[in-house]
Parts: structure tokens; C-alpha cells; sequence
């Protein structure tokens, strides 16, 4: 069964290129442009992963990060932000974030730490 991976992002030409590099890896891939539809869809998708923007419009990508850890069987976090500081990565990593990957990334780089991440539910 192929791995569920929500993506989170407000840009358009992230969500169509990260869906489509998704989808050519084989997992089953939705995405949302906004926390409150974020939110919907981990009840009705239950991802394994989410890769998630900070910077949405309309609310704090950490505030989602929060919300998502609260849940019985959280999924795993990739926090994917133009915002890089120190003090946010920290920040997010507290609330529950697996990874936190700087805009602009490398596909390859990001592809191996969605690996590494599903992998490691799987041990």
C-alpha cells in the first residue's frame, strides 16, 4: 500500500511540483493550500507524512505543526519554509517537527528525508 503524504504550501508551483515528483515515486499524494484545509484533510487523508509551509495564509504553519502532534497517531512533519532563522527551526522542532528543510531545496535532498522519515515508522 503506498505511503499517504499531505503537502502544505501556498505557493502553486510547489504543491504541482512536489505532487508531481510525489506521485513518479509512488505515493499517494494530497495537498492543501491552507492550514484550516490542512487540518480537514489529515481526518479524512491520514497521511503518514506532512510537508508543511510556515508561512500560510491564514495562520502560523508552527500553530498546525501543534495541532497535528496532538492527534492519537500524529503524522511525521517535514516543515518546508522560506523562513530559515535559527530560533524558528528551534521553535519548530519543539512543537513537533521532524525535519525543517530551507526554501530553496533540493529535490534530491528532500526526496531522501521523506525516505528517512517513512522508513523510520516502519521500524
Amino acid at each position: 500500500m503506498p505511503k499517504r503524504v499531505l503537502i502544505v504550501d501556498d505557493e502553486p508551483n510547489i504543491l504541482i511540483s512536489l505532487e508531481f515528483l510525489l506521485g513518479q515515486e509512488g505515493y499517494e499524494v494530497a495537498s492543501a493550500t491552507t492550514g484550516q484545509e490542512a487540518l480537514r484533510l489529515v481526518e479524512s487523508f491520514a497521511p503518514q507524512l506532512v510537508l508543511l509551509d510556515l508561512m500560510l495564509p491564514d495562520c502560523d504553519g508552527l500553530d498546525v505543526c501543534r495541532r497535528l502532534r496532538t492527534r492519537p497517531e500524529p503524522p511525521r512533519i517535514i516543515v518546508i519554509t522560506a523562513r530559515g532563522r535559527q530560533t524558528e527551526r528551534v521553535k519548530g522542532m519543539d512543537l513537533g517537527a521532524d525535519l525543517f528543510v530551507t526554501k530553496p531545496f533540493s529535490t534530491r535532498e528532500l526526496m531522501a528525508s521523506i525516505r528517512a522519515c517513512l522508513e523510520a515508522d516502519d521500524d
